[in-house]
C-alpha cells in the first residue's frame, strides 16, 4: 500500500518528541559532545528477516540533521543475513546520536512484521492460499505495518472500518432478533460500490446462511482442523454452488505457523493472521558508529 509523505513526517514527529520532549533536546549528547562533530555510521543486519521501514529511518535521520548524507545498501523488501550493511549514514554527530534509537524502533518493529508475514507466505507456498493481516494494528503505525505485511508476501485485508464491510459476531449480537442471513442480506445490499460482504461464521449453520446472505467471503472463525473445518467448506461449496454464485472462503482465529499449512491445503483461498502485526518480534538491527572526526 502506498503512504503519503504527510503521514511519515506525522509519525516521525511523534516519535521524536516522545524520545527528544517538547524542547527537542538530547541532554547526554550535549554533555558527551564539546562542539560540532562529523560522524559516520551504518545499519547493521544481525539476523535473518525481511527488511521494512527504510523510509521512515530516513525520515527520522534527516529530522535531526538536515545536512545528513544516507547510502542505501540493501532495499525495503530485501532479505538480509547478519553481517549485511543496509544504511550508511554521514553528517552531524549529534544529530545521529539523536535520531539512532527512533530510526531503528520503526526499522526493527516493521522488518520484523515483514519477517513473521514472510514465513508465514512460505509456509503455504503453492497452495494457492494467501496469508492476510488484520486491523490488529499497533495505533498510529497501521499503514506502516500493512506495508510491511506487503513486503513480507503478504495481503493487506481492510485497512479500516470504512473501506470494506466485515460483519463479525458482536455485529449480528448487537442486531438480534434478526437472523444472521437477515443481516447479511442488509449489508449485502447497502455496500459501498457493491464491495464484496465478508461474513464471520463460528460453526456450519452460520457459514450456509452467510452464503444464503449474499456474502462474498465467508470467514470460518477459530475451526479447527479436521472434520468441523472441512465440513464448513464443503458445505460452502455446495450452497455456493447450488446458488449459482462464488464464495470466497475465509479462515481467522489461532492459526500459527506449525498449523497455517493445513489450513491452507484444507481449500480456502485466504488466511487472516492477527499475530503478523500485533506479535512479531523485532527484527535484530545495530547501528554502529564508525567515525567521528
Amino acid at each position: 500500500m502506498t503512504i503519503e509523505p504527510q503521514q511519515i513526517d506525522a509519525a516521525v514527529r511523534l516519535a521524536l518528541w516522545e524520545d527528544l520532549g517538547p524542547g527537542g533536546v538530547d541532554v547526554t549528547t550535549e554533555l558527551a559532545l564539546t562542539g560540532p562533530r562529523r560522524a559516520s555510521a551504518k545499519i547493521v543486519a544481525k539476523a535473518i528477516g525481511v527488511l521494512a521501514g527504510l523510509d521512515v529511518a530516513c525520515a527520522v535521520f534527516r529530522a535531526c540533521d538536515s545536512g545528513v548524507v544516507l547510502t542505501h545498501r540493501r532495499q525495503d523488501g530485501d532479505e538480509v543475513r547478519p553481517g549485511d550493511i543496509v544504511l550508511e549514514i554521514a553528517g552531524d554527530a549529534a544529530g545521529l546520536l539523536a535520531a539512532e534509537r527512533t530510526a531503528l524502533n520503526f526499522m526493527q518493529r516493521l522488518s520484523g512484521v515483514a519477517t513473521l508475514t514472510r514465513r508465514f507466505v512460505d509456509s503455504v507456498a503453492g497452495t494457492g492460499a494467501s496469508i492476510l493481516d488484520t486491523r490488529k494494528t499497533t495505533p498510529g503505525l497501521r499503514a506502516f505495518e500493512k506495508r510491511a505485511v506487503a513486503l513480507g508476501g503478504g495481503v493487506n485485508h481492510r485497512i479500516g472500518l470504512y473501506d470494506q464491510v466485515l460483519l463479525k459476531e458482536n455485529h449480528f449480537a448487537c442486531a438480534a432478533p434478526e437472523s444472521y442471513e437477515a443481516v447479511v442480506a442488509r449489508a449485502v445490499a447497502g455496500s459501498p460500490g457493491g464491495r464484496a460482504v465478508v461474513a464471520e461464521a463460528r460453526d456450519l449453520e452460520e457459514a450456509v446462511a452467510a452464503v444464503r446472505g449474499g456474502a462474498g467471503v465467508v470467514m470460518l472463525d477459530n475451526f479447527p482442523l479436521g472434520q468441523e473445518l472441512d465440513g464448513a467448506i464443503q458445505a460452502v461449496r455446495r450452497e455456493a454452488a447450488r446458488l449459482g454464485r462464488q464464495v470466497g472462503l475465509e479462515v481467522s482465529g489461532g492459526v500459527r505457523l506449525d498449523t497455517v499449512a493445513a489450513y491452507a491445503r484444507a481449500g480456502v483461498d485466504r488466511i487472516s493472521i492477527g499475530a503478523l502485526t500485533h506479535s512479531a518480534p523485532a527484527l535484530d538491527l545495530s547501528l554502529l558508529t564508525e567515525v567521528v572526526g
